[in-house]
C-alpha cells in the first residue's frame, strides 16, 4: 500500500470540531446510555438499550453480536446516519445531538467514513468517479481531488480500473473501490458494516488487511460490525451486544499481532 494512500490527515473540519477538544486528549467516541427505540408494537422495538462504551483514537474495534442484537443501528448513529432516541453520543468532542441537518451532513463527509456489505458504488459513474464523489461534493479542487483519487485507487489495486464501471468489477474490486471512498476525505473515523459479507474467503481476507493496513499506516480508528471470526480477529478489542445490551467490553484474545 502506497505511503500516500495510507498518509495522515492534512486538511482541517473545524465546523465539526468543538472548542472544548482543541489542546485535549480525549476519547474519539464517547457512548453514554445510548437508546434507540423504533416504533412498532405499543412499546416499541428496543434496539439498543441503555449502552455505554468509549473509543480511543486509533483504536481497531469489533462488534459481535447475533442478528437483530443492534450492531447495525449503532454504526449508522455513530456515523450520524440516524438519532438516538435517548442517550449522547459524542465523536472528537461533538454532540452529535446538538448538530442540524446541514452540520450532520457536513460531520458525515468530514469525520467518518462508511464501507457497507453491499458497496453502494453508483452504478453510472466509474470507479474513479465514484472514489472521487466524497471531495467533489466537499468542494475540493479539481486537480487534488484527481490526485488524491489516484493516490487511492493505486493504494488498492485498482489504478488501471478507474475508467471502468462498477458492474465491470469483481465484488472483492468494488469493495476495495467502496474502502477507497470511504477515506477519500481522511476520515478519523471509519465504520465498516459486515464488510465481507459478500465475500469470498480470499477477497474478504483482502478487504480486513486493507482495513488493517489503514488502522496501523494511517490511524484511523476502525469500528467494524461483524459475524466473522475471521474479520473480527483483526481488531484489537470486540463490544459484545445481545439484545440492545453490551454484554462484554474487553481485548479478544484471538486477536492478531500488528505487524
Amino acid at each position: 500500500m502506497s505511503a500516500a494512500f495510507c498518509r495522515g490527515h492534512d486538511r482541517l473540519t473545524d465546523e465539526s470540531r468543538s472548542p472544548a477538544t482543541q489542546g485535549t486528549v480525549l476519547s474519539l467516541v464517547v457512548v453514554d446510555n445510548l437508546r434507540k427505540v423504533y416504533a412498532g408494537s405499543e412499546a416499541g422495538v428496543v434496539a439498543l438499550d441503555g449502552v455505554s462504551f468509549a473509543i480511543e483514537r486509533g483504536e481497531f474495534v469489533s462488534i459481535r453480536g447475533p442478528s437483530g442484537c443492534g450492531k447495525s443501528t449503532l454504526l449508522h448513529i455513530l456515523g450520524a446516519m440516524d438519532r438516538p432516541s435517548e442517550g449522547s453520543v459524542r465523536i472528537d468532542g461533538q454532540e452529535l445531538a446538538a448538530l442540524g441537518v446541514d452540520a450532520m451532513a457536513r460531520f458525515r463527509r468530514r469525520k467518518v467514513g462508511f464501507v457497507f456489505q453491499s458497496f453502494h458504488l453508483l452504478p453510472t459513474l466509474t470507479v474513479a468517479e465514484n472514489v472521487m464523489l466524497p471531495l467533489t461534493l466537499d468542494g475540493w479542487a479539481d486537480r487534488p481531488a484527481v490526485q488524491r483519487t489516484a493516490e487511492l485507487l493505486e493504494g488498492v489495486g485498482l489504478a488501471s480500473r478507474g475508467e471502468h464501471l462498477p458492474s465491470q468489477l469483481s465484488g472483492g474490486e468494488m469493495q476495495r473501490a467502496a474502502v477507497a471512498r470511504a477515506v477519500a476525505a481522511r476520515p478519523e473515523l471509519l465504520l465498516a458494516d459486515e464488510p465481507t459479507g459478500n465475500l469470498d474467503s480470499q477477497n474478504g481476507e483482502r478487504i480486513m488487511e486493507l482495513l488493517a493496513s489503514l488502522n496501523r499506516q494511517s490511524g484511523v480508528t476502525v469500528v467494524l460490525a461483524t459475524h466473522s471470526e475471521e474479520a473480527a480477529a483483526y481488531a484489537r478489542r470486540t463490544l459484545r451486544l445481545r439484545d440492545g445490551l453490551l454484554q462484554q467490553d474487553g481485548e479478544d484474545a484471538r486477536t492478531r499481532s500488528p505487524v
